[in-house]
């Protein structure tokens, strides 16, 4: 199902729907601040196992992130959170990163492997802040890879949707992406170490 929702005018409408569908254990594309997600409910496993499957991920093993709504939510999935790194997340977020993080005992028993980190983002975008709001918790979230020669990653909707309508239940079409993925920042000794370059330019 396609749907086109303008970031600038969120239609709850379809953010409805669209929670509806990964209530029922549907995966979702959906826009970012940087590059197009790959994302389901983090409550259903089928859901997360089907989306390794399409990534080619082990989900023992992958390092999976979530999509979280603000510093609150994050503190759900993690260990308590010390001074420094909640200053470096308050500072960062919203915005392109995604922050490695201890995880607590919620963590593996979602997603039944025993991974003991986490990463988490906060994206700079109405749209997946919107479908966390209405699902009132995390959604799964892995980059969109494509293909393509020159691109790693998707940018054009257009291509996106001819490319993954038959294995997605639902595709968001919020205009253009970044071929630019968030800086990854491992916050696990607590102090910031940028494991990948991206499109966030870090404020320590």
């Amino acid at each position: 199902m396609l749907f086109r929702i303008n970031p600038n005018n969120i239609e709850w409408r379809k953010i409805r729907q669209i929670v509806d569908i990964l209530k029922g254990g549907g995966i979702i594309i959906y826009p970012t601040d940087t590059i197009y997600g790959l994302g389901c409910d983090i409550n259903n496993q089928k859901a997360v196992e089907k989306i390794c499957r399409l990534r080619n991920l082990d989900y023992k093993t992958a390092n999976l992130s979530f999509i979280c709504k603000d510093i609150g939510q994050i503190s759900q999935y993690t260990k308590t959170i010390d001074n420094q790194t909640f200053r470096t997340l308050k500072r960062n977020l919203p915005g392109a990163f995604t922050f490695i993080l201890p995880s607590n005992n919620e963590v593996p028993k979602l997603f039944k492997n025993k991974k003991r980190t986490v990463g988490v983002r906060v994206p700079d975008h109405a749209v997946p802040l919107a479908i966390v709001e209405e699902l009132g918790r995390p959604i799964l979230t892995t980059s969109l890879r494509s293909d393509d020669d020159i691109l790693e990653y998707f940018t054009d909707p257009q291509d996106i949707y001819e490319d993954f309508k038959s294995k997605v239940d639902a595709f968001i079409d919020s205009g253009y992406g970044s071929n630019m993925p968030s800086t990854v920042v491992n916050m696990l000794n607590g102090e910031p170490e940028i494991i990948r370059e991206g499109l966030g330019q870090l404020n320590f």
